[in-house]
């Protein structure tokens, strides 16, 4: 599998609720170092965000499209796409740290898309 199609795929568990609820898997995921900057604007620790998922009510993953991947160094992907959840839409953008065994996310920040741009 390439590193990008491994990176969307890990991308992809972070959006499913199965896994947002597990704290281990959650930290199989995220870097010792993440950090998130929230659709809100707030700034989330990966402590943060571990402790805010393990009781986040079940939801259906959102839809996810407009992929798009930048090696920023060897082992450094930026990933960019748009999640849609029924009317709301966002754009993200995520960092992820390919140099161990299993991707890790490094940064994540998520934008709300006003209704005038979707």
């Amino acid at each position: 599998m390439s590193k990008h199609a491994v990176v969307q795929a890990a991308e992809l568990e972070l959006l499913e609720s199965s896994t947002r609820s597990k704290p281990a898997r959650m930290e199989e995921l995220l870097h010792p170092a993440f950090v998130e900057i929230g659709r809100s604007g707030r700034h989330w620790t990966r402590a943060e965000v571990i402790e805010a998922l393990a009781v986040e009510p079940m939801r259906a993953a959102p839809e996810a499209d407009e992929w798009d991947f930048v090696e920023l160094a060897e082992h450094l992907v930026l990933v960019t796409y748009r999640i849609r959840s029924g009317v709301r839409r966002s754009r993200h953008a995520s960092v992820w740290d390919t140099s161990a065994a299993a991707a890790r996310l490094r940064y994540h920040q998520g934008t709300v898309i006003p209704p005038q741009f979707q």
